[in-house]
């Protein structure tokens, strides 16, 4: 076995041969993760589905394995808007930037396919992703009562946010080496 470092990221499209991996973030990072099927069902719809992979140096297989995946974007497009479904980062490699390069890239696909809005919807009490999103230059557009289901309480409020797409892609572009 030949073994060889990988330094480079790599940003792509999910597939089902995805979804073990993908699953085992998903249920370390939710009380109430989505469901294989979920992903499943997502994926045949069409939605865009982008994972992100590697890790700083991590030694592979040089015959093309692939390096471990760090989070994972999900967004349903519609008419000039796009949804943002589920943005997450496994737990060990969080605050490093890859939710924010999950966010660039979204961003650098919609704005040509004339969306102009992105929208969400997070948990009242998530302060780490509400920060992270406001930071991004998402604003708070509305509250939906009782949207999430919690551990504590029969339900939790979800904080509607919105993102101007143009702005967005202008920040993206700046932030960008010559």
């Amino acid at each position: 076995m030949t073994l060889s470092t990988r330094l480079a990221l790599e940003l792509g499209p999910l597939q089902v041969s995805d979804l073990d991996e993908l699953m085992a973030i998903e249920v370390c990072s939710y009380p109430f993760p989505w469901s294989r099927g979920n992903f499943v069902d997502s994926l045949s719809s069409g939605y865009r589905a982008q994972g992100l992979w590697g890790s700083g140096e991590r030694a592979v297989e040089s015959q093309g394995a692939k390096p471990p995946l760090l989070g994972y974007s999900w967004a349903m497009e519609g008419v000039d808007e796009l949804h943002l479904l589920n943005l997450t980062v496994h737990p060990e490699h969080r605050r490093a930037g890859y939710a924010r390069m999950l966010l660039d890239d979204l961003v650098r696909w919609a704005v040509p396919r004339v969306l102009w809005w992105m929208w969400l919807e997070v948990r009242a009490s998530n302060k780490a992703a509400r920060h992270l999103y406001e930071a991004y230059g998402f604003e708070e557009a509305g509250l939906r009562r009782g949207y999430y289901p919690n551990v504590r309480s029969s339900r939790e409020d979800a904080v509607v946010m919105r993102l101007d797409l143009r702005q967005a892609l202008d920040r993206v572009d700046e932030a960008q080496p010559a």
